[in-house]
């Protein structure tokens, strides 16, 4: 599904008024009742509502969603923000109207040095209608009085489109205590692109989306930059199996993995290939994984490195289908030089990880030797040890969508909403996980899936699209046995399996 910017949601929105014949106001209208039935469901009218609606069309959504809560049964008090005078938009003058005329109070606040506001409380809900997404710059004065009041008290918020004072966008300048911090956001149509980030998730809170019928062909013709991964994307980029198949046609992984007291991070990266359905998986680890490799993981073959301790040379034996480098090597001098060499003469894509990474931070030329379009899968923190500290969620995705144009890889940026950045810019967050995945050795089962998934011909950009979708409701599946608190890495291998059996086949179908 795409992800618009604030200024391409503002086209769809001005293009289907155009081509089917809608006013603004019936727009606001089908939001408001979207809006107002999503609130009515989780709150009853004994509770206090305080709306505070600003002179735009976010204005005029809180006046039609207090309007239509009346005509329920609600008692809401409204505050109309009065700027100059009344310089409210002529859909907020509409709206302001109708509440008037339907027997509703709107009381109004001059925003001025001496704000007099409101009583709010634990038992009050305060729908934010102050400023959407047309906002161009941060709050200043007395609207940053009245969000940090907002902020400061112990109501439940639900923000209208998105938090006040905040951008839909990448926005790298924020001053979170200058925006409101939503328990609740409804969006109108479509997710904003600054949902996904870890910066904004205490200003945003939970959020739904709520459809008010845009312009369906209008938006399939709207290119964008930002996607987020649906589960039939997934579903039609997996292969069928031929009945006549054999392990020769889905192809073999190779695995450079392990050191002393990390052949657990092999053991993963190896389970986590093998579910991926890849006819062959061969580790390459030194020679003290040998027994533990072989006892936890007879499916797959062990290729011995000459070091005892260490992976001390890279150099495969096969003509492998994929390789993928990391998971538990260790930081020695000799394994960094054996990856130095590789990568310098290796010219198919790669898929980097863990201590792979860490060799990239110690020596960042090896950038210049990466093979085109090889996956690199770091984490926040093995992000900014390679590419330098980042200030924010925004500055570090924009970072990773210059490096992998600059470099010609694909990074996928692990966390809540992992993000695979491709070469021509364009980023795909991936919906699925869960906390409970936030475990040691979780990365060494991606690494293995991404590299299992490539070694059968799928392209590596798909390989980390899929990998990430996949292992991500592996470990909701396991999260369902184990709980949030019980998963470990080798459940979430142990799903695999069922995970793509779920995309390829769903309940319904089965």
């Amino acid at each position: 599904m795409k992800i618009f910017t604030t200024e391409d949601v503002r086209a769809i929105d001005r293009r289907t008024m155009e081509v089917d014949g809608i006013p603004s106001r019936e727009l606001i209208k089908r939001a408001a009742r979207g809006m107002a039935d999503e609130i009515m469901a989780r709150w009853r009218p004994t509770r206090p509502f305080v709306f505070f609606a600003g002179p735009g069309n976010n204005g005029a959504d809180a006046l039609a969603i207090a309007t239509i809560m009346m005509g329920q049964g609600y008692r809401p008090t409204v505050y109309l923000l009065n700027i100059g005078g009344q310089m409210l938009s002529l859909d907020c003058r509409t709206f302001r109207d109708e509440m008037l005329s339907s027997g509703g109070q709107v009381n109004f606040i001059e925003i001025k040095d001496q704000l007099k506001l409101p009583e709010l409380t634990a038992d009050t809900i305060v729908i934010d209608g102050l400023f959407g997404t047309g906002l161009r710059e941060g709050l200043q004065g007395g609207f940053q009085v009245l969000v940090r009041y907002i902020n400061e008290s112990s109501a439940t918020v639900v923000s209208i489109d998105i938090p006040s004072g905040m951008t839909g966008d990448l926005n790298p300048d924020a001053i979170n205590r200058n925006i409101v911090h939503a328990d609740l956001t409804l969006t109108v149509e479509f997710p904003r692109i600054s949902f996904f980030l870890r910066d904004n998730a205490d200003l945003v809170g939970e959020w739904r989306v709520v459809k008010i019928g845009l312009n369906k062909d209008i938006i399939k013709s709207t290119p964008s930059s930002f996607h987020i991964v649906e589960e039939a994307e997934v579903r039609h980029l997996l292969k069928p199996r031929s009945p006549f198949v054999s392990k020769a046609d889905l192809g073999s992984a190779l695995l450079v993995t392990g050191s002393y007291g990390m052949a657990g991070a092999a053991v993963l990266s190896a389970r986590g290939a093998l579910r991926s359905g890849v006819g062959k998986v061969t580790a390459h680890s030194p020679l003290c994984c040998y027994e533990i490799m072989q006892s936890a993981v007879p499916e797959a073959m062990f290729e011995p490195d000459e070091h005892k301790l260490v992976v001390s040379g890279i150099n495969p034996r096969h003509d492998y289908s994929a390789i993928g480098l990391g998971p538990g090597l260790g930081t020695n001098e000799m394994t960094f030089s054996a990856l130095d060499t590789f990568l310098k003469v290796h010219k198919r894509p790669v898929v980097i990880d863990a201590d792979a990474l860490n060799c990239l931070a110690a020596r960042p030329y090896l950038l210049q030797d990466l093979p085109v379009l090889s996956v690199l899968t770091p984490h926040v923190g093995e992000f900014d040890r390679i590419f330098g500290d980042q200030p924010s969620d925004s500055v570090r995705l924009m970072k990773a969508m210059e490096v992998a144009h600059t470099y010609q890889v694909l990074i996928l940026l692990k966390g809540h909403y992992t993000a695979l950045v491709r070469p021509d810019s364009k980023v795909y967050f991936n919906p699925t996980g869960t906390p409970a995945m936030a475990k040691g050795g979780s990365g060494d089962v991606l690494t293995g899936l991404i590299t299992g998934l490539m070694a059968q011909g799928y392209k590596p950009e798909v390989s980390a699209l899929m990998g990430a979708y996949i292992h991500g409701l592996a470990g909701e599946m396991a999260e369902e046995e184990h709980g949030v608190y019980g998963v470990t890495a080798g459940d979430i291998a142990a799903n695999i399996g069922k995970a793509i059996q779920s995309i390829m086949k769903p309940k319904n179908e089965i």
